[in-house]
């Protein structure tokens, strides 16, 4: 069983990388997608989106970090996994199931999954440009209006040489909103040689148990559950070796919290460091109620040493 952090778009950069992969449990990691156009990316915009290329593609942990491109001219797509590949990525992931408007316009993510045919030439002529023994993955969507294409975009994925393809389980147009249909993972499963990951709405030990019941998957793929509920991971990994763990206690975490903000407000401008703590206290109140305590005390607050005290004397009420 591999358990694999999603690439989010905005969110999952390379600090909550570090942070979730330190929690432990999580095997692999996916970039968030860096955009290709017309012109091969120079190699700064590689170490921006994953400075874990200067650690042996691997997170402070020991965990390995593949690199997701996402864009839908084939040789610019082909040269620009091959340079990835030279920068230390240890695989190439290729995104087909971005949602966004503004990615979609720009014939990227999951529009794609009205053309099986091109996505196969963008795979397969991806998969000539790097080395044999460099896996070459891909993520999609059901569809993009509906699910009528959902087969044969995951043979075409295949066809074309990736040696993996992990479905999040709704369309483009469902979006984000729940049931996740699992069984359609199941179909596409069944449909194929390759190793199929199952990803969308895992955010609990008992979800994971129920997406691998009916999707028949090892492998899964985990964005938001991780998001709230942060050692989620290893409480399913624990669950497996049947060695039951209790969820970490709120009073575990906040030091985590603490340290993520004070490194956002080391590496970003003043003004954006608020913003990525409130951004996870959005995830993590879903799980914990002292984060939805927490974000309504600094909601308002943008001075970034008043945030420091207002967590600072969380810690020290719950110490007291």
């Amino acid at each position: 069983m591999t358990l694999i952090l999603a690439p989010m778009e905005g969110l999952v950069d390379a600090q909550i990388r570090a942070v979730l992969t330190a929690i432990g449990g999580v095997d692999r990691c996916v970039t968030e997608f860096i955009r290709v156009n017309d012109l091969v990316l120079p190699p700064k915009i590689f170490y921006r989106f994953a400075p874990e290329l200067h650690n042996n593609a691997r997170t402070a942990s020991g965990t390995p970090v593949s690199i997701q491109l996402l864009g839908s001219n084939a040789p610019v797509m082909a040269e620009t996994a091959a340079l990835a590949i030279k920068l230390g990525a240890p695989a190439i992931d290729l995104n087909f199931g971005c949602p966004s408007k503004t990615v979609n316009r720009n014939k990227g993510g999951s529009v794609l999954l009205k053309e099986p045919e091109l996505i196969h030439s963008i795979i397969k002529t991806v998969r000539e440009a790097v080395p044999e023994h460099i896996p070459v993955t891909a993520k999609m969507r059901l569809g993009y209006e509906d699910k009528s294409l959902a087969l044969d975009n995951a043979w075409a994925i295949q066809d074309a040489g990736a040696t993996e393809v992990c479905v999040h389980a709704r369309t483009k147009v469902e979006g984000y909103k729940p049931p996740a249909h699992w069984e359609w993972i199941a179909r596409i499963r069944e449909a194929l040689k390759i190793n199929v990951v199952a990803n969308g709405d895992i955010c609990s030990l008992e979800d994971y148990l129920r997406c691998r019941e009916i999707s028949g998957c090892e492998d899964v793929m985990i964005g938001r559950g991780l998001m709230a509920w942060p050692d989620l991971a290893m409480v399913i990994t624990n669950h497996r070796k049947n060695q039951p763990l209790n969820p970490m206690a709120w009073e575990q975490l906040l030091p985590i919290v603490q340290n993520f903000y004070y490194e956002a407000s080391q590496q970003l401008p003043p003004k954006h460091g608020p913003g990525r703590l409130k951004q996870w206290l959005k995830f993590l109140r879903n799980q914990y109620p002292e984060a939805q305590i927490l974000f309504d005390e600094i909601r308002s607050i943008k001075d970034p040493q008043l945030i420091t005290e207002t967590l600072n004397s969380m810690s020290l009420r719950k110490a007291g």
